[in-house]
């Protein structure tokens, strides 16, 4: 049985899957398919055809753009956005005549974190904290928090604040006025040092 909040949006077309959760506020758009033991957030929005499950976590305030397939393993927390048609994988050998389940490796997409169209995330790796994925870049590795990365494979070319603006030398956000500093992790918010 699912469990779906009576304060959940569900187009007539969508699937949703015994053992899914629907939390209130979330938004569940035409032709996408909730698998089993998936829980999708409050007050997250799945585009036209996305498919989650099974084994997805999806956190509150995400959005899911149209075309987007979140295979098991996949994390994200909250306020993810996710771009038309991007890619997640969760084998890093695939073979269609060799059974790899086994083999998946888990994919976390840390809170506020932007993952632009068509870009493409190979499994096992972890996005960070507001960290922005430029259209069609191809992670192969761990992205920093607030880093801004493109390309093939993607390489950080900058950092990007809290809100998605590009921060110079700076590293003051030219909407908010917050200030960065580089950390271990990436950067981190000067106010989070109080």
């Amino acid at each position: 049985m699912s469990t779906v909040s009576a304060k959940a949006m569900i187009h007539e077309t969508a699937i949703i899957d015994d053992g899914a959760t629907v939390e209130d506020g979330a938004k569940i758009w035409h032709f996408v398919h909730v698998l089993s033991r998936t829980t999708i957030g409050a007050g997250s929005v799945l585009g036209q055809n996305v498919m989650a499950g099974p084994d997805v976590t999806i956190g509150k305030g995400c959005k899911i753009q149209n075309n987007v397939a979140l295979y098991k393993g996949v994390t994200l927390e909250d306020d993810v956005f996710c771009g038309p048609s991007c890619v997640f994988t969760n084998v890093l050998t695939p073979r269609a005549f060799v059974e790899r389940k086994d083999e998946f490796a888990p994919t976390l997409v840390r809170k506020g974190a932007t993952i632009g169209a068509n870009a493409t995330i190979v499994c096992g790796n972890t996005i960070g904290r507001y960290a922005m994925v430029g259209a069609g870049a191809v992670v192969t590795r761990d992205v920093p928090d607030h880093a801004l990365v493109v390309g093939n494979p993607a390489r950080r070319i900058g950092w990007v604040s809290r809100t998605g603006d590009r921060l110079d030398d700076s590293l003051i956000c030219p909407r908010t006025g917050e200030a960065y500093r580089v950390s271990e992790t990436g950067l981190v918010s000067k106010e989070q040092d109080d």
